[in-house]
C-alpha cells in the first residue's frame, strides 16, 4: 500500500508530457534536391534510420521516467516497504505519574522505570514524527524530539491519582487529530487497578502500553483522618482509619505539636481504627495529622484534618421555627455542643426580626405568610426569595436519604451577592438550602409534610453543622484530593498556604494546590475557613492488572501491551510500518538522467573515417 504526504505535487508529473511533445512534433525541415554525389549518404541514412529511431525512443523514455519520479518523490510517497525507518507518526506519550508510581520497588520509584520506557519510545522518533507528552494531571508538552524528552526527564510523581485514563483519551485525540500518516499513542503506566476501572476508547489509532513486570510493594497508609465534630467546644476528637498488613505506629499532631501517639492494629481484612479524645489549649482554626511511620510509598503515610476550637455557639430557637428545631437545639444543649442564647437564631422567615441575622431561616409553613417571609428577607438583605411552591416528592441531593414534598422556589434577587452564595442542598434540581454570609435558608419548612429531613437521624447533627460552620462565623473545612476544583466560600477572597503564602480568588471555584496540606480561606484577612487536601484513598490500593485486562481496558487498533520493555520499545513505531520512498525514488531519477546523458554524449561523438 502506498500513500502521499503531500500529494498535490503529483501535478508536476504533468512536465513528464514536455519530452514526449519535443519527440512527436521533430520534423525535417528543407527542400529535398536530388545530387547524385551524396547518395551513398542517403543509402547509410536508410541503413541507421532504424538505430536512431530506438535510440531517440530510449532517450524520451529516460526523460519522461525521470520527470515522473521526480513528481512523485516531491508528493512524498509512503509504502510497507522493508528498511530502516518509518513514515512521519503522529504520536503521544502518556505518563502515567500519579502517587502510586512514587512506590520504591528494588530501591527505584516506579516512575524511574516508566520514564526510562518513555525516554527510550522518545529516542526512536524521526524528524518527521510529531511528539507530545500527556501526563496523569493532563500537563500537555508537545514539540520536537529534543522538548519532549526534556519534559519526560523533568516528570515528577503527584501527590494525588490525577487521571491517566482521561490523559490516555487527550492523548489518543491529539495523535489522530494529526495530518500525518501514523498515528499512535504509547501509554507507560504501573497499571494501578484503582486507575483502570472501566474501558477507555482511545478511538481510531494504535496503542501500546507497558506496565512493569516487577510486584508492587507492600503498604500501609492512613486513608481517613477528620475531626469530630468539626467545631470543638472545646472538646473533640480525631478519628482515624489506617490500612496495613500488621500493627502499625502512628502519631498525631495538633497546631504543631505531638497530640498522641500509639499503635494501631489492622489486618488485610479490615482497617485499623484511630479514636483520640482531646481538649486543647489553643483557639481557632487549628490544623493537624496522623501520620505513620514511613513506608515504601511515602506519599499515603500521612493525612490532613482542619479543626475550629473555641466556645458553643450560643443559640435562640423561634416557636416559628417548629417543634422538630427546638428538639434538636435542646439536645445540642444539653451535650454541650451549642450553648443558650441570642447569638444565633433559628426563626421561620416571616417571623425574622430586623436584628435576627445570623440566623438559620425557614420557609414559613403556611403558604399565605410567603409574601411577609419575602419582605422580610428584603429587610436583612438576604439576596433571595421564595417564588412560586412545588408539590410532590423530590429527593435532595446534599443530605442523604432526605425528599422534600413542598417547597418553594428559591430565585436569586442579590446578583452578585447570590451568586456568590453557597448551595448546600439541591431539590428536584433547584437549589433547596443556601448559605451566604451569616444565613441559612431552607426552602421548606421543617415539617414532616413539607420534607423528612426532621425525622432523619441525619437531622440533629445537620442543624448542628450548620450552626456551627456556616453560622459561627468561622466557616467551614471543606476536603478535596490534589487538583481537584471546589467551590469558592462566600466572602472568601484569598487562599493561604501552610508557608504563610497567600493566594487571590476569583470566580465561583478554585483549582485545589497540588500539594497535600491545611490552606486557610481568608476574609478581610481573618481565616474564614480551610482546605483539606489529601491524596485520594484508592491510591493506597497499589494492585495491579494483568496485561490482558489491560488490553481489554483499551479498545484500540490494534492494542499491544507489554510487561517487557525491549519489546515495548521496539513496537510503537512498527504498528504502522509504511516508510518513506522518496529517497529512493530520487535515486532512481538521477540514474535515469545519467544514463540519458551517457547515450546523448555517444550519438555525438564522431565515426571514424
Amino acid at each position: 500500500m502506498i500513500g502521499f504526504l503531500s500529494p498535490l505535487w503529483l501535478l508536476a508529473g504533468l512536465a513528464a508530457a514536455v519530452p514526449l511533445a519535443i519527440h512527436l512534433l521533430r520534423r525535417r525541415t528543407g527542400a529535398r534536391v536530388e545530387f547524385p554525389a551524396v547518395r551513398w549518404l542517403a543509402r547509410a541514412e536508410r541503413e541507421h534510420s532504424r538505430a536512431l529511431r530506438l535510440r531517440n525512443l530510449f532517450l524520451m523514455l529516460l526523460r519522461v521516467a525521470a520527470l515522473l519520479l521526480l513528481a512523485i518523490a516531491a508528493a512524498r510517497p509512503v509504502a510497507r516497504l522493508p528498511g530502516a525507518g518509518h513514515a512521519p507518526t503522529a504520536l503521544a506519550i502518556v505518563l502515567d505519574n500519579s502517587l502510586s508510581t512514587s512506590a520504591v520497588v528494588d530501591g527505584r520509584p516506579v516512575l524511574d522505570d516508566l520514564k526510562a520506557r518513555a525516554l527510550a519510545v522518545a529516542e526512536r522518533s524521526g524528524g518527521d514524527d510529531r511528539l507530545w507528552l500527556v501526563t496523569a494531571d493532563g500537563v500537555v508538552q508537545g514539540g520536537a524530539n529534543g522538548a519532549v524528552r526534556s519534559a519526560i526527564a523533568r516528570a515528577a510523581p503527584l501527590f494525588g491519582a490525577g487521571d491517566v485514563e482521561s490523559a490516555a483519551r487527550r492523548g489518543a485525540s491529539l495523535a489522530a487529530a494529526s495530518p500525518l500518516v501514523g498515528h499512535e499513542v504509547a501509554i507507560v503506566t504501573d497499571g494501578q487497578a484503582t486507575a483502570w476501572r472501566r474501558p477507555v476508547a482511545v478511538g481510531d489509532v494504535h496503542a501500546s502500553l507497558y506496565r512493569p513486570a516487577s510486584a508492587p510493594p507492600p503498604d500501609h497508609a492512613v486513608v481517613m483522618a477528620s475531626a469530630e465534630p468539626g467545631r470543638w467546644t472545646p472538646r473533640g476528637a480525631v478519628h482515624a482509619r489506617v490500612r496495613a498488613a500488621d500493627s502499625v505506629t502512628y502519631r498525631i499532631t495538633l497546631a504543631s505539636r505531638t497530640l498522641a501517639r500509639g499503635t494501631a492494629s489492622a489486618d488485610a481484612s479490615a482497617l485499623g481504627e484511630i479514636f483520640v479524645r482531646a481538649a486543647p489549649p489553643e483557639r481557632g482554626w487549628l490544623a493537624g495529622a496522623v501520620e505513620l511511620e514511613p513506608d515504601e510509598l511515602r506519599g499515603d503515610d500521612a493525612r490532613h484534618f482542619a479543626v475550629w476550637v473555641g466556645p458553643p455557639p450560643a443559640v435562640r430557637v423561634d416557636p416559628s421555627a417548629g417543634v422538630f428545631a427546638q428538639t434538636a437545639v435542646a439536645a445540642l444543649v444539653q451535650a454541650g455542643r451549642i450553648s443558650a442564647g441570642t447569638g444565633i437564631s433559628i426563626v421561620a422567615a416571616d417571623a425574622a426580626a430586623a436584628n435576627a441575622l445570623p440566623a438559620l431561616l425557614v420557609a414559613p409553613s403556611d403558604p399565605v405568610r410567603i409574601g411577609a417571609a419575602n419582605r422580610a428577607l428584603q429587610r436583612l438583605g438576604v439576596p433571595w426569595r421564595f417564588g412560586a411552591a412545588r408539590r410532590g416528592p423530590s429527593p435532595v441531593r446534599g443530605i442523604a436519604g432526605v425528599t422534600a414534598s413542598l417547597r418553594y422556589a428559591l430565585a436569586p434577587a442579590g446578583g452578585a451577592a447570590a451568586a456568590a452564595a453557597d448551595t448546600l442542598a439541591l431539590a428536584g434540581g433547584d437549589a433547596w438550602i443556601v448559605s451566604g454570609p451569616r444565613y441559612v435558608l431552607i426552602a421548606s419548612p421543617l415539617i414532616p409534610d413539607a420534607t423528612d429531613l426532621p425525622l432523619r437521624a441525619a437531622f440533629v447533627p445537620w442543624i448542628a453543622e450548620v450552626l456551627a460552620q456556616d453560622l459561627g462565623g468561622d466557616g467551614r473545612a471543606l476536603a478535596a484530593a490534589p487538583l481537584a476544583r471546589v467551590p469558592r466560600p462566600a466572602g472568601a477572597n484569598a487562599l493561604e498556604a501552610p508557608d504563610a503564602a497567600r493566594t487571590p480568588l476569583e470566580g465561583d471555584s478554585l483549582s485545589a494546590p497540588g500539594i497535600p496540606g491545611v490552606y486557610w480561606f481568608l476574609r478581610a484577612g481573618a481565616r474564614t475557613g480551610a482546605l483539606v487536601v489529601n491524596a485520594e484513598p484508592e491510591e493506597s490500593e497499589l494492585a495491579r492488572l494483568d496485561v490482558a485486562t489491560l488490553a481489554a481496558r483499551l479498545p484500540a487498533r490494534g492494542t499491544l501491551t507489554f510487561d517487557d520493555s525491549t519489546r515495548f520499545a521496539a513496537a510503537v513505531f512498527a504498528a504502522a510500518p509504511r516508510r518513506p520512498v522518496g529517497a529512493w525514488l530520487v535515486g532512481l531519477a538521477l540514474a535515469l538522467l545519467l544514463a540519458e546523458s551517457v547515450v546523448t554524449m555517444s550519438a555525438r561523438r564522431p565515426e571514424p573515417a
